[in-house]
């Protein structure tokens, strides 16, 4: 996986050393990742490593062993439930980095993964501005929460929306957490396509199967891109009024700060924005 990765083109690339690494391979697993960072020619867009939770007894370890690694982003935080975690987290970096010249610190993202890390999650986002994102787990929420299964369903919205004003109110990222099951490729799309009406930013994938259509769902339409940059236009063109009509729809400022978002989306899709 660790040879495969770099290759994959996504993104972002996060390397796991919490659930999937089984705890007699802990120690392991920290070394080939940390070793991974210093090879290879990276081409996803950034690179992260989830690190174990500030209350297991590998959490130091794992965040000293990779903080000097150049090839690193960002860290995710799994089930994070305080400011104190991300504070402690953002402290031990820079520790454990003391005299690494970088172009910018290394960043952290925050899993939202229970009830009181969702109860405190506009806490966490305004804990550090090291912070960059807000990412929604379904797994260990589900659990949390007391929802029969992580799948798909109304019970999620207020979730979402929870995880979403939070990021936002912060001027943070938010990621919907993966579609858990791999071969469902109607239910990923669909699931995709929730998160983005909810204004998500993006969702992770846990297959690269999955890479493809999720990068089609949260990429703008040349439809949209159209739509954008003529509004965009239209409202350049014209200083003397704060509103005015295109094509039957009234835009204003507000359409235009939509317009800039649907753009600069384009813009790190890749897309044309002309």
């Amino acid at each position: 996986m660790l040879e495969k990765a770099p290759g994959l083109g996504a993104d972002e690339v996060v390397l796991d050393l919490e659930d999937s690494v089984p705890v007699e391979l802990k120690a392991q697993a920290r070394h080939a990742v940390a070793e991974a960072l210093s090879v290879g020619d990276w081409k996803a867009g950034s690179v992260s490593v989830r690190v174990n939770g500030t209350s297991t007894p590998f959490y130091e370890d794992d965040v000293r062993a990779i903080a000097g690694a150049q090839r690193l982003d960002s860290v995710v935080l799994p089930k994070a439930e305080g400011a104190a975690e991300i504070e402690r987290t953002a402290a031990l970096l820079d520790d454990a980095a003391a005299g690494v010249a970088r172009v910018r610190p290394v960043a952290i993202q925050a899993l939202i993964e229970s009830a009181l890390g969702l109860r405190d999650v506009n806490e966490i986002a305004a804990a550090s501005d090291r912070l960059d994102a807000l990412i929604l787990g379904p797994a260990d929420m589900s659990v949390s929460l007391g929802f029969p299964s992580p799948d798909e369903g109304d019970r999620w919205d207020f979730v979402r929306g929870a995880v979403l004003v939070a990021a936002r109110a912060a001027g943070i990222e938010a990621i919907d957490g993966p579609f858990l099951q791999v071969t469902d490729a109607d239910g990923l799309l669909a699931s995709a396509e929730r998160a983005r009406e909810f204004g998500f930013d993006g969702k992770w994938a846990i297959h690269p199967d999955q890479i493809d259509p999720l990068n089609q769902v949260f990429s703008p339409s040349p439809e949209e891109v159209a739509q954008a940059r003529a509004i965009a236009t239209a409202l350049e063109g014209d200083s003397e009024r704060g509103a005015l009509r295109l094509d039957g729809e009234m835009i204003d400022e507000a359409s235009r700060k939509r317009a800039e978002l649907v753009l600069a989306r384009a813009s790190a899709a890749g897309l044309s924005a002309d």
